[in-house]
């Protein structure tokens, strides 16, 4: 391949080339627009010939483990596999958190890294390190190559696995003496693997048989994660939901698959859900469970999840068919093609009296917090809400805010709430959110930590800035980390061990880097901060909020524990005020002041 061929996307099939040359030509085919990534010594090759390519768009990160997660949020928000290159040894090393977060997730990624060459593996050479023996229980599927003839064949491979079926990671591992020979180049068209054929289409009979149970259905529960999202099925989902007049609650990942200002939504469901949608899915006839797998901060104690539905699960992943909660119908298959199927099978039901229940639930525990002249984190999403009226990405990390946010910001539309869920990575969200803004560069995007998390992958900012990304970045300092203290004060007699955070000044970190940044200290500064953020153009901006230390997050099911367990906010008659969170309307409870203790209601 000549330093012409590289410019203009490679040269003709069949031509004789180098392993990086094959590499970079494979990724080319593979329509890849942005890649993330670090150099090293057993990656130069790679480099060198990536120096003179214009069709790829490499992104250095400051860590590799930003590299990653700004490739899950790339894969987030668009669909396609987010793509990682990084070096040898500690630098494959240290895309672990980011691959195990997005197995967890089921994010398509394809991760490449450097090796030292074929036969020095297992010598302890210099950076060196079995990254296919480490990665392989958190990757979909890995390789070591070690014929350049094979080459591109794996590259197609690693991409064609990672974005069918159940999507996830995939990691290629590349031999630096691999990489400098030499090959003719002959990529693959189409994919053939005996033993990988994911189902798509759901079983006719288990179908009918579905469709049966629900349409005899009183008291109906549509229990919707992830995998609607992933599928692209939140059109089919929302149709169907309305079809059957069916409530709908999602999980953290399937936030945005049905609109929260939907008269049948209930918002997120589990540990920290709304009060109405566990309470539904305790009571309910009927679950229905799309593209969710039962995760454990759903369920709770799992002999008494749901103890009076019968369930029907739809999802891609046969394993995850009754593998925490006995299913009396499994439907395997693409959520989008099931629902599609579906869709015509089922009739409208008769809900009513069942959505009073429900309406009864929303106004007896609404989301709702206390409010004063100190700032609480939950105003800063439900102002957030109000000024970009849900038509924002939103970008989380881990721990109470990512709590708050999930209750009080409004998702209306699929791949539009970006964050860690299974894993429950810290220092997720300003790299996330990073890809986010490579991939969707005109919405607004606001990456939102806590002052823990935001310290974790706090480099990234550099990135950001070299690139005037328009990414919002609000800190939610509480001089704690949250989460661990909220456990500790209700769980451990508020026995406080090593929770107390000493951070920088975020403003002049944030102008450190070259990013204009905005305290706010007092609840009267959070709207005017939050709307000059969002109108800032001139690429990132930063906000410090410092809200109430000792904020804990409700409503809260102990780990563990049942729906009669749930805790809800304490409500004090001599509190200031509470402001009341209603997704539908934005209206105050209308008439329910004397249930709230008599407290006003703004």
């Amino acid at each position: 391949m000549t330093r012409e061929s590289h410019s203009d996307g490679g040269s003709r099939a069949g031509a004789v080339m180098t392993g990086a040359e094959i590499f970079v030509r494979s990724l080319i085919e593979e329509k890849v627009e942005v890649l993330f990534g670090y150099p090293g010594g057993a990656t130069i090759g790679v480099y060198d010939v990536l120096r003179d390519l214009s069709t790829i768009q490499h992104v250095l990160t400051r860590h590799e483990q930003g590299a990653t997660h700004a490739a899950e949020g790339y894969a987030r928000v668009t669909g396609k596999p987010g793509v990682v290159l990084v070096t040898s040894g500690p630098g494959a090393t240290n895309t672990v958190t980011g691959i195990a977060d997005a197995y967890m997730d089921s994010l398509p990624l394809v991760v490449f890294t450097g090796q030292v060459p074929l036969r020095l593996i297992g010598n302890d050479a210099f950076q060196e390190a079995d990254i296919v023996g480490i990665t392989r229980p958190i990757t979909k599927h890995n390789y070591l190559v070690r014929d350049v003839t094979e080459l591109a064949k794996t590259v197609k491979e690693a991409f064609h696995i990672a974005t069918t079926g159940r999507p996830g990671p995939v990691l290629v591992d590349l031999p630096k003496d691999v990489m400098a020979h030499t090959a003719p180049f002959d990529y693959p068209s189409t994919v053939e693997m005996r033993s990988y054929n994911p189902i798509v289409e759901g079983h006719q009979k288990q179908l009918k048989k579905a469709a049966e149970v629900i349409n005899a259905a009183k008291r109906p529960v549509l229990y919707v994660g992830g995998g609607v999202v992933l599928s692209g099925a939140a059109t089919e989902l929302t149709a169907l939901a309305r079809k059957m007049s069916c409530p709908v609650t999602t999980t953290l990942q399937g936030l945005g698959a049905f609109p929260s200002d939907d008269p049948l939504s209930m918002g997120m469901l589990g540990m920290h859900g709304t009060w109405y949608s566990n309470m539904a899915v305790h009571h309910c006839d009927i679950l229905i469970a799309v593209g969710a797998r039962f995760d454990d901060r759903v369920t709770g104690k799992v002999e008494a999840f749901a103890p009076e539905a019968t369930v029907v699960h739809i999802d891609i992943d046969p394993s995850a068919i009754s593998k925490n909660v006995l299913v009396d119908v499994p439907i395997v298959g693409d959520v989008k093609r099931v629902l599609t199927s579906l869709l015509p099978l089922v009739r409208q039901l008769d809900t009513t009296a069942w959505q009073l229940e429900i309406a009864g639930w929303k106004r007896e525990h609404p989301l709702r917090y206390q409010s004063g002249p100190e700032i609480r984190a939950q105003q800063v999403f439900h102002c957030l809400g109000d000024v970009t009226g849900g038509a924002a990405i939103v970008v989380t990390d881990v721990g109470q805010h990512q709590m708050w946010a999930a209750q009080f910001f409004p998702c209306m539309e699929p791949r539009t709430f970006v964050t860690s869920g299974g894993l429950g990575t810290m220092g997720f969200s300003l790299p996330a959110a990073m890809g986010v803004a490579f991939a969707r560069p005109n919405l607004p995007i606001v990456s939102i930590s806590g002052d823990g998390g935001f310290q974790m992958n706090s480099q990234e900012l550099t990135t950001i800035v070299q690139h005037k990304l328009p990414v919002k970045i609000f800190v939610i300092n509480n001089g704690f980390l949250g989460m661990v203290r909220q456990w500790q004060d209700l769980f451990w007699k508020r026995r406080y061990s090593q929770v107390e955070m000493t951070s920088p000044d975020f403003v002049k970190l944030a102008e450190a880097h070259g990013c204009p940044g905005f305290r706010a200290t007092t609840s009267s500064e959070v709207e005017p901060l939050v709307r000059r953020a969002m109108g800032y153009t001139d690429g990132p901006v930063l906000v410090e909020f410092v809200v109430v230390q000792e904020d804990n997050v409700y409503p809260m099911i102990p780990a563990g524990q049942t729906v009669e367990e749930m805790i809800d906010i304490p409500l004090d008659p001599a509190d200031e005020g509470v402001t009341i969170f209603n997704p539908v309307s934005k209206t105050a409870v209308h008439d329910r002041k004397e249930d709230l203790h008599g407290v006003h209601i703004r």
